[in-house]
């Protein structure tokens, strides 16, 4: 069983409540396993960052990132940290997913295609 920890629980709670309009419009797509029976959750903490969508099952983290993130000397961190920990992240720019979801759906269920399912979670 997981430890809690609150500031990061309630953090995460609290932006599942303030999504920005492109997760909003993500998360219709990706929630209630719409996505090809996928299970995605928004807004998890994992280690010491809160991801936007994963997709537990296949280790899948999809970032949904405004301009403030271009070439994020923290991402890069941040994603060299969730790759040493086994975890696949896709990047998409905000107008991507509102001007373009079905290229963005369709990189998804390529990448969850190619990732086998993990059994130690």
């Amino acid at each position: 069983m997981r430890g809690t920890d609150e500031f990061r629980t309630e953090r995460a709670r609290r932006l599942r409540n303030t999504p920005t309009d492109a997760e909003g419009v993500l998360w219709y797509r990706l929630r209630s396993r719409r996505l090809d029976g996928y299970k995605f959750v928004r807004q998890e903490p994992i280690g010491p960052y809160t991801v936007d969508f994963i997709c537990r099952e296949c280790r899948l983290i999809v970032e949904v990132d405004g301009g403030q993130h271009a070439e994020s000397p923290r991402d890069a961190i941040r994603d060299k940290w969730l790759a040493d920990h086994n975890y696949l992240v896709l990047r998409f720019w905000n107008n991507d997913v509102l001007g373009n979801m079905a290229g963005v759906l369709e990189t998804i269920v390529s990448a969850l295609a190619e990732t086998p399912p993990h059994l130690d979670r």
